[in-house]
């Protein structure tokens, strides 16, 4: 089952970014130093008495051309598609501005669950502040403080309550799920209807998030196979391309309950910073990656085209040297038949498993030709190596010092596996531990 998503929403400079850092931990930013991988801070992950959920920041969603009233009804519209629960967040010090009842007007309508949190009550003497906020109709406004972190705990307690209830996993052990995914009008829907063809056995189609998002089933070749409901597979409004930010929101909804993902550029327009982001979130996630070029048909080609492109999607996509990639027109159905064998094949990488004597010879015999480095008269020495889990593979190297595991080394082991063992459009795990570690 998918994580509750949880979304923070109210006129500007009440506090959002900050108690959106509160509850996520301040856990926002780069994780990896590999060129062309960014993070937006518009969405992150909390938890809270032992449930994970998803948490929208709308202040990190910006119309620049737009009127201010415009843009909160537009963060508004944002947080109600995508949200099961709203924190309407309002200033204490103000009490009830005309802007605040403008966001409330569109959340009243809704029919979400909303939890009203006033910011800025900073000591016990200001709680008599929150009284005016009960005129709202949202039942019992809650006071916090972001600055200093009190209140927060209560205002959650609350929020928790509207979660949905926890059900058993649905996901279907012999069924390959993957999602489309890509900024607005690179060709999902176009491709996703391609995918599936006149000739698909559509097995289910079910609910795969309490808004009624549907994940369609069918079997190729004896396959089961389930498309992750995408952004192109449900009806978009206006709001939905008026921020390239919103694409983020759809591509973190449909990672969480994918195997294999199909990053999607538009061959005619070519590559951007913001296809960079949305396949950054594929490789955070650790899913496997296919990058799908769309609309091949209408670029304008030679014998060198297509290497051409592809060089340029290695320099721009380095972190996804490992990913597969395919030219195809959904328009006119060329080089579709070629998709699903390439998901089916990243699937197995993706889960694959390999014995760990062997995995101790590749790592012995890359050694061997690679010396470990060295830091001052201290030298890196690998005891053993293991896999401890799949999806993606992850590869645990005991040593000495896991300080003197340089990861241009930890990169050069990585590569070493990827050639010994067939791991095409999966990314690898490769952590370095100390040898008493546990």
């Amino acid at each position: 089952m998918s994580r509750p998503v949880v979304a923070i929403v109210g006129r500007p400079n009440v506090g959002k970014s900050t108690i959106f850092n509160r509850i996520v931990g301040e856990r926002i930013a780069i994780v990896e130093d590999i060129p062309g991988l960014t993070r937006d801070r518009i969405y992150g992950e909390g938890e809270w008495l032992n449930r994970a959920f998803s948490l929208i920041d709308t202040g990190g969603i910006a119309f620049d051309n737009e009127p201010l009233r415009e843009q909160m009804r537009l963060q508004a519209e944002i947080a109600i598609d995508e949200a099961d629960i709203i924190i309407l967040l309002v200033n204490g010090r103000d009490g009830v501005t005309a802007a605040d009842e403008d966001v409330t007007n569109i959340l009243y309508r809704s029919k979400k669950p909303v939890v009203i949190g006033v910011n800025k009550v900073d000591n016990p003497e200001m709680h008599e502040q929150i009284y005016d906020f009960y005129r709202l109709g949202f039942g019992e406004p809650f006071p916090i403080s972001g600055s200093h972190g009190r209140g927060i705990g209560d205002m959650l307690d609350e929020v928790f309550t509207y979660f949905p209830a926890v059900r058993e996993d649905e996901h279907d052990p012999d069924s390959i799920h993957f999602a489309v995914i890509g900024r607005p009008n690179v060709g999902k829907s176009s491709l996703v209807n391609a995918i599936l063809g006149e000739e698909r056995v559509i097995v289910s189609e079910h609910p795969g998030t309490t808004r009624d998002a549907i994940d369609t089933g069918f079997v190729k070749d004896e396959q089961k196979y389930r498309i992750v409901d995408t952004a192109g597979m449900r009806k978009r409004g206006k709001v939905y391309e008026n921020t390239e930010k919103y694409s983020v929101l759809r591509a973190q909804r449909a990672l969480e309950r994918a195997n294999v993902v199909l990053v999607v550029i538009d061959g005619e327009e070519g590559i951007i910073e913001q296809d960079k982001k949305i396949a950054g979130y594929a490789h955070e996630a650790g899913r496997g990656v296919i990058i799908v070029v769309n609309k091949w048909d209408a670029v304008a080609k030679d014998d060198k085209t297509m290497n051409e492109f592809t060089e340029k999607i290695r320099k721009g996509f380095a972190f996804l040297a490992y990913a597969p990639i395919l030219f195809v027109s959904a328009k006119t159905n060329q080089r579709i038949q070629n998709l699903l064998p390439v998901v089916h094949r990243v699937a197995e990488n993706h889960q694959t498993r390999v014995p760990t004597h062997v995995i101790n010879d590749v790592i012995m015999d890359a050694v061997s030709m690679n010396p470990t480095p060295t830091s001052g008269t201290k030298r890196l020495r690998i005891n053993y190596a293991t896999q401890v889990a799949v999806g993606p593979p992850t590869f645990v190297i005991f040593v000495n010092d896991p300080e003197l595991m340089h990861f241009s080394y930890r990169r050069f082991l990585e590569n070493s596996l990827r050639e010994a063992f067939t791991f095409e459009g999966s990314p690898l795990k490769v952590l370095a531990r100390k040898k008493s570690d546990r």
